[in-house]
């Protein structure tokens, strides 16, 4: 073969090789600037800025990926140049975990791209008259889509069919383990209520009943834990419930129960007078009275024979918690181990304001009520779904699944992410099945935005912040996680 043909010839591989490698590098390219560009949505400025001193050694990662002849060398060079990310070691952990595990995946698969688009380009240069096949696009989507756009993307509809999938699977129960778990906890509260009335028949107690997400149809992944409500009855005359903003507290949700008229009906005209401290009922002496009433006083073995169960209080801690292991006869064999955790929760009733005595919630205030915001958010959830056949509740079950699966994500409790619904109906009114992919992925970056302000206003109670709980690396821990899922939702349904 002439010599001036084989130099042509290297001369054309070369400039293939040159080619992909630069669509290899333009693919990584997109991912430091998506990074660099919506780093401050999610990482703060300080984030930003961190990442911002990555981007140096991330190019030199590129350059030298891409000087690599031996293609066995390749990721050897990448994890040596990964070394020069010493340079974060000062920023926060996620901020380090970000840009190490998101980056360094999309560097990895544009350069396996790379490699494959060589071979391929090799092997098309050795065939004579033949045109070059158009290249396909790398499946290197970063960008937050409109959504617009994204309602007309086919990739969509799998995601649509995914999240219902995602539903029956993993999110929602089957009829038979709910009718299970509420069977019973219904012959529990039989048992309890029936000690009650026995040892203590002056006490006035309303009839107690089941209550929470396992009767409202909206516990997920399984009927592990149940609510016996135990309302406690007041004398209208004797009792006036003070709002949380009216107290000295002044705390939208933290009430008091304040003991009136003593001077027409002194202390000890009503049963509960003897939990008095300081002129207001206590939340904490009252739990602290069915806690040695109940938890340590009851014949728990005796019960567990009757219930052909084993039934045991769970001491130690604030809750009235009771633990249950299924028996034999109640659950299939592979779930026998699974225990069901049922909370009795003390409460006061008055129009539709409910109060728990739950001194988590409360403390150190031990006179202080917790006003449950709980009914009013299921009650909107039911009106709105009825009136246009909405996915509102479907959508919760979902997002409650991906949060209790996902380690990152387990810190959000149900209450953030209902009001996070509720927020968004005011401004969305398309909710019917067929945008539940919208919907969901709408409520993921709300959620980012939410995370970002770190505050997400209570929907009835806008002075309450429902993420004033989590610390600042449980924001960082999530944003991340939902920060990627804005372009991969299906990370979040595994």
């Amino acid at each position: 073969m002439p010599s001036h043909v084989t130099f042509a010839n290297h001369k054309e591989e070369a400039m293939n090789f040159q080619g992909s490698r630069r669509r290899g590098e333009d693919g990584i390219a997109m991912v430091i600037d998506f990074l660099l560009s919506n780093a401050r949505l999610v990482l703060g400025v300080g984030g930003a800025a961190m990442l911002g001193i990555a981007t140096l050694a991330v190019k030199r990662l590129i350059e030298r990926a891409g000087r690599a002849a031996d293609d066995e060398k390749v990721e050897q060079k990448m994890a040596e140049s990964w070394e020069e990310l010493s340079l974060v070691s000062a920023s926060p952990t996620m901020i380090r975990k970000g840009i190490e595990g998101m980056v360094m995946k999309h560097v990895a698969k544009a350069t396996k791209q790379q490699k494959a688009d060589l071979c391929q380009q090799l092997q098309m240069s050795s065939l004579e008259e033949q045109p070059k096949p158009e290249s396909k696009s790398k499946r290197l989507q970063l960008s937050v889509l409109s959504l617009q756009s994204v309602e007309n993307r086919p990739v969509l509809n799998c995601i649509q069919e995914r999240l219902q999938q995602y539903y029956h699977t993993r999110a929602a129960l089957s009829p038979h383990e709910v009718r299970t778990a509420q069977s019973l906890a219904l012959d529990i509260c039989t048992e309890i209520q029936g000690f009650l009335h026995g040892r203590h028949p002056d006490m006035p107690l309303g009839e107690m009943s089941l209550g929470g997400s396992l009767l409202d149809d909206l516990q997920v992944v399984t009927a592990d834990h149940a609510c016996l409500l135990v309302p406690l009855q007041l004398e209208a005359s004797l009792w006036r419930l003070i709002p949380g903003e009216e107290t000295l507290l002044t705390h939208p949700l933290h009430w008091m129960v304040q003991r009136v008229n003593l001077e027409y009906f002194p202390r000890g005209r009503s049963y509960w007078d003897r939990y008095l401290v300081g002129g207001y009922l206590s939340a904490e002496a009252v739990v602290n009275m069915f806690s040695k009433s109940i938890m340590e006083t009851v014949n728990w073995p005796s019960i567990s024979s009757t219930l052909d169960c084993i039934v045991r209080p769970v001491l130690g801690g604030p809750n009235l918690r009771l633990e249950i292991k299924h028996g034999s006869e109640n659950i299939g064999a592979e779930s026998s181990d699974q225990s069901l955790f049922i909370s009795m929760l003390p409460l006061l009733r008055e129009g539709d304001v409910v109060l728990t005595a739950q001194p988590e919630l409360t403390s150190p205030w031990f006179n202080a009520w917790h006003l449950s915001l709980y009914p009013w958010e299921t009650q909107r959830l039911a009106q709105l779904d009825s009136a246009d056949d909405g996915c509102r509740r479907h959508t919760l079950q979902i997002l409650k699944a991906v949060c209790r699966l996902n380690p990152a994500l387990r810190p959000l409790e149900a209450a953030p992410l209902a009001n996070l619904i509720l927020h968004l109906s005011d401004s969305e009114g398309n909710w019917s099945e067929s945008s539940l992919h919208i919907r969901f992925q709408q409520c993921v970056t709300e959620l980012i935005g939410y995370l970002e302000q770190g505050a997400l206003h209570s929907y009835f109670k806008p002075a309450v912040n429902l993420l004033s709980g989590l610390s600042e690396d449980q924001v960082d821990q999530m944003g991340f996680m939902l920060y990627c899922a804005v372009s991969e939702p299906e990370i979040l349904l595994i």
